[in-house]
């Protein structure tokens, strides 16, 4: 019987009676494995990370974990992306077993980490990063691709995703800088929001729809050292201003899952943290989906964190502040602890039904109980046509962000000779980064699966090479190319070709990417500055990198600059295309570029943060601004215009209205940004915020005139007693180089 006090959590889900009734059936044993979660590794043939190949499902282990230790989910890929074919065969095993256990039928949930793409399967499409695909700064843009992974991946037979990361990237440094969607709290919750609503669609139970996972809370984006899972230190105001947005439209979007923060937050590991888990995401923010754990990290209550004598205390520390899954993920030693605490009360039962209601409400909403898993291909036909294709060059051709041109030397002539030079030229690695086949994306057996085409092969295409220049190896990932100089080509056209220098960074996330700076070696710079000694030609800078290395040694050396914070397969091409004027660039930073290693200050900065060492506030001075990105064609800002009659109510919205016109020769994508600033306040206000975004396509030699709406309660903050504030006063309304003043009397 569910205690009445229990069923209060209960009432929220639409699937109340059915869960309801499956849970009076279960017995402890059965509720105890549905908390858990084992790896791949566990079930299939060969030791744990040293599994044989090819890869293969022991039925025996299989049988332990469905039939005997009752488990409710498996997760991850074996060390490497699979075949579509293979994926299949072991979801097929698995429904096979799962429903031949005895007791309670119960359908696994398998879950996998999607990151830009299917990439743990051989014909995944590899879309760009979600650093990249937040240049576009299209919401739009983020849901399709979102669309198309979850559709890769349901085919598969895999029905939940960890992702997306809505983490706010505050830190440079951090090696998952590249896995969030930028530095700025309303761009996160914007692309956030609309990747989850790619995943799971109006209905996740559509055999082509996934769970979404909201990842990590809570402020694992922001550790104090920059290494990744140190500890973070935020205060609670900072935390609802930065940290709690994306998670919040994440809920709104109706998120399935959350994956909690593997570090520390104030003192207190988030594992072990009843305020953050139970407090704030149940009661106050009220999550009603499932609160999985990340890799081993209750064992790390232990081992890591030391808050915990034992794996015992650990699980109940763990359980008790508010996981309902753990992702062991290795062994059952989870299982094992988690069955004594419950038998012995330590752990009471309406805590264990709590979380399998949450487990249960999961696989009701994806219709795990009502269908077979994997479906008939026949439900996968865009997986044989062009669409998923077309869109995969859109989103690459979106990332590309310029930074620098000058004298208009980009676009180069079509068919015009090029010297190239630079890491990984032969090799896709830098181009798609981390979560590509492997975890860290560098295997050479198996992360060049579908992985795109070669930098040189895509230049190729449009442009005569007439020499490669291999980096040092120290300072690039893969090997290089270093094509000799063609005897029909004499040395002044190489040195009068326009140079085009790549540079990458070797891909990496959490724990191995960390770094120790994030400047540029001085072999790398020594390197650069005899590049462009020898060359007359223009000089064009390419930057392929998991996060802002300071580039502020060479930036004069390069008449143009072009970034893109791995643009996935496509990327290669689409630079090519970009760099002949096949199309304009449209992207734009997504955080705040900074020109010097020990100024890492955010776009939103506070007034005292701008105070020069000369007393003048010009203090604060990045490479490149949040926001920044050129294009082939210059759109002029011709007016900006306040719509909204004062004074007027808190419930309504600020109007504005701005026309632009597009002076150049090319169709333009150009990103609209409403920044507001607050002049006085009780706590001390930033210089601006973004507070409205949109992304529109100008023809050549048009105007164009667009509406932006900003509710009036988004320009608050949050105050001292850490509630939302609004006060009367002076705002400034800032859209591109226009700035307007606006007065709120309520």
């Amino acid at each position: 019987m569910i205690p009445a006090a229990a069923q209060k959590t209960y009432i929220k889900s639409p699937h109340h009676r059915e869960i309801l009734a499956t849970l009076r059936s279960m017995t402890l044993k059965e509720k105890v494995g549905q908390m858990t979660q084992l790896n791949l590794d566990v079930v299939s043939v060969g030791e744990i990370y040293q599994l044989k190949e090819p890869h293969a499902i022991d039925t025996a282990k299989l049988i332990e974990a469905l039939h005997n230790r009752k488990v409710g989910s498996i997760l991850n890929c074996g060390g490497h992306a699979y075949s579509l074919a293979h994926w299949r065969s072991i979801q097929s095993t698995i429904h096979l077993i799962s429903r031949q256990a005895p007791g309670t039928y119960i359908p696994l949930l398998y879950g996998i980490d999607a990151i830009h793409g299917a990439n743990y399967l051989h014909e995944g499409l590899l879309f760009p990063q979600p650093l990249a695909q937040a240049a576009s700064f299209d919401p739009s843009l983020v849901r399709r691709v979102a669309m198309a992974t979850a559709y890769q991946t349901a085919a598969s037979g895999i029905p939940w995703n960890f992702s997306p990361v809505l983490d706010v990237a505050r830190h440079p440094l951090w090696s998952r800088f590249f896995e969030t969607y930028g530095e700025d709290p309303y761009l996160v919750s914007e692309l956030g929001a609309a990747c989850i609503s790619g995943y799971q669609g109006q209905d996740p139970s559509r055999p082509t729809q996934v769970a979404a996972t909201m990842k990590h809370f809570l402020g694992y984006g922001m550790p104090h050292s920059g290494k990744d899972r140190t500890p973070t230190y935020i205060h609670p105001r900072q935390l609802r201003e930065w940290i709690l947005p994306p998670f919040m439209a994440g809920i709104r979007a109706g998120a399935l899952s959350v994956m909690v923060n593997s570090g520390e937050l104030n003192g207190i590991p988030v594992h072990a943290d009843p305020e953050i888990l139970t407090d704030l995401l149940r009661k106050e923010m009220g999550f009603q989906g499932l609160v999985v754990s990340d890799w081993e990290d209750i064992e790390k209550l232990v081992s890591v964190h030391r808050v915990a004598e034992t794996y015992k205390e650990a699980t109940r520390m763990a359980v008790m502040a508010g996981v309902d899954m753990a992702m062991v993920p290795n062994d059952y030693r989870f299982t094992d602890a988690l069955m004594a605490l419950a038998e012995s009360g330590e752990v009471p039962m309406k805590r264990i039904d709590e979380a399998v209601y949450r487990i249960l409400h999961v696989k009701h909403s994806l219709g795990l109980f009502k269908r077979q898993l994997p479906e008939p291909m026949s439900q996968f036909t865009l997986m044989q046509t062009d669409t998923f294709h077309k869109l995969h060059m859109e989103s690459a051709r979106s990332s590309w962000i310029l930074l620098k041109n000058r004298n208009r030397v980009l676009p180069l002539s079509k068919g015009s000779a090029l010297v190239l030079a630079g890491q990984a030229l032969d090799e896709p690695f830098c181009w798609n980064g981390a979560w590509t086949r492997t975890w860290q994306g560098i295997d050479p057996k198996w992360d060049t699966i579908n992985a795109g085409i070669s930098l040189i092969e895509a230049l190729q295409e449009h442009f005569q090479l007439v020499r490669t220049i291999p980096a040092p190896q120290s300072s690039g990932a893969g090997s290089m190319v270093n094509a000799n100089t063609p005897s029909n080509q004499s040395q002044t056209a190489v040195v009068q070709a326009p140079l085009v220098v790549v540079l990458g960074e070797k891909p990496s996330t959490e724990k191995p990417g960390d770094i120790q700076q994030l400047s540029l070696s001085a072999d790398e710079v020594a390197w650069i500055r005899g590049l462009c000694a020898a060359h007359l030609g223009p000089k064009i800078l390419i930057l392929v990198q998991n996060r802002p290395r300071i580039i502020s040694s060479i930036d004069t050396l390069f008449d143009a600059i072009l970034l893109s914070n791995q643009p996935g397969a496509a990327g290669t091409r689409s630079l090519s295309d970009l760099l002949h004027g096949g199309f304009s660039p449209s992207g734009r930073l997504p955080y705040t570029y900074p020109a010097h290693e020990h100024s890492l200050i955010t776009y939103d900065h506070k007034h005292t943060e701008r105070l020069h060492t000369d007393f003048s506030m010009n203090a604060f001075q990045p490479a490149y601004p949040f926001g920044h990105g050129l294009g082939y064609s210059s759109i002029r800002y011709e007016s900006l215009e306040l719509l909204k009659p004062l004074p007027a109510m808190e419930s309504d919205s600020l109007r504005v209205r701005v026309r632009l016109r597009n002076e150049g020769s090319f169709t333009q994508k150009e990103t609209i940004m409403v920044f507001v600033g607050d002049s006085v306040a009780s706590i001390t206000p930033p210089v601006k915020r973004l507070r409205a975004f949109k992304p529109v396509e100008i023809k050549a030699g048009t105007s164009l005139a667009v509406d932006l709406s900003i509710p009036f309660s988004s320009l608050g903050f949050v105050g001292r007693d850490l509630r939302q504030t609004l006060e009367p006063g002076w705002f400034s309304v800032q859209v591109g180089p226009l700035m307007e003043q606006w007065q709120w009397k309520p």
